[in-house]
């Protein structure tokens, strides 16, 4: 009756057709408690479709006892590290990160800025620089020391660092990636009402607040950071889960690439064939 899918992925599903329009008058209770500022996102401006369930941040995550220099994505393709860094396989997280790292904004980026990017991980994966491309199994890689430096997820880190200090989300000098997941009903979901109720139910900013003090993702909604303060919770100082505007200040949102649904698919291809080997 629910499920859950990353911003572009909503919007491509909604222009497919798969998904519902939100009852408004189901889910006000939700809206009243929405962050202002992901009220009118540019895939949804009145939240048709979407409800934000969690965001974060697409960066650097780096046991910094081992590669303390690391502050750059550009940091990644030094020698020094060979063999000892992962990338996500997720082409709208790792790919345009690059990008930003060679200058480049993402959100104008021609096709050919985005197969160059491609080209250069390319390269750095065949000469053995990546050791692989990942999911969150990059975890394990990190806490086992098979990798130091990876890109990665900010709540991710949170976890990490539970069992190794060392272990660190480091925002990249030129600025994160930010996404957020959403909340969306499915065409012929049998029980809509039930999706509404949970939407209502998550949204109580108190219940909210157990759900960011256990993930370290950042919230959508508003009133919970006075919860989480009366309450002494480390997660109501963090920058991941409460992110000042200079913290994210030279961050991107993820988006899908210009031109069209053919030149899209042209640069997916692209990176398939480079995470495939």
């Amino acid at each position: 009756d629910v499920m859950v899918v990353t911003d572009w992925m909503a919007k491509k599903m909604y222009d497919l057709g798969y998904l519902q329009h939100l009852d408004q008058e189901a889910i006000a209770p939700a809206l009243e408690n929405l962050k202002p500022s992901l009220r009118n996102p540019s895939i949804d401006p009145e939240r048709d479709y979407t409800l934000p369930w969690q965001g974060g941040m697409t960066g650097l995550v780096v046991n910094t006892a081992e590669a303390p220099e690391v502050s750059s994505i550009n940091d990644l393709f030094d020698p020094q590290y060979k063999g000892k860094v992962t990338m996500l396989s997720e082409l709208r997280d790792t790919v345009p990160l690059v990008m930003k790292a060679d200058g480049v904004d993402p959100a104008t980026a021609s096709e050919e800025e985005w197969m160059a990017a491609i080209e250069r991980i390319r390269e750095a994966a065949e000469s053995g620089q990546i050791r692989k491309f990942t999911g969150n199994e990059y975890t394990r890689d990190l806490a086992n020391g098979d990798a130091v430096a990876v890109i990665g997820w900010s709540g991710d880190a949170i976890q990490l660092q539970a069992d190794d200090p060392d272990i660190e989300f480091v925002m990249p000098d030129e600025g994160c990636m930010l996404w957020f997941d959403d909340m969306v009903i499915p065409v012929g979901a049998p029980n809509p009402s039930a999706a509404y109720e949970w939407m209502d139910y998550v949204y109580e900013p108190k219940n909210q607040a157990q759900i960011a003090n256990y993930n370290y993702y950042f919230t959508p909604v508003d009133g919970v950071q006075p919860i989480l303060e009366k309450q002494g919770s480390d997660a109501a100082k963090s920058q991941l889960v409460f992110p000042s505007d200079e913290y994210i200040a030279d961050c991107t949102t993820q988006d899908n690439p210009q031109g069209g649904p053919e030149v899209e698919q042209r640069i997916e291809r692209e990176w398939q064939s480079v995470i495939t080997g």
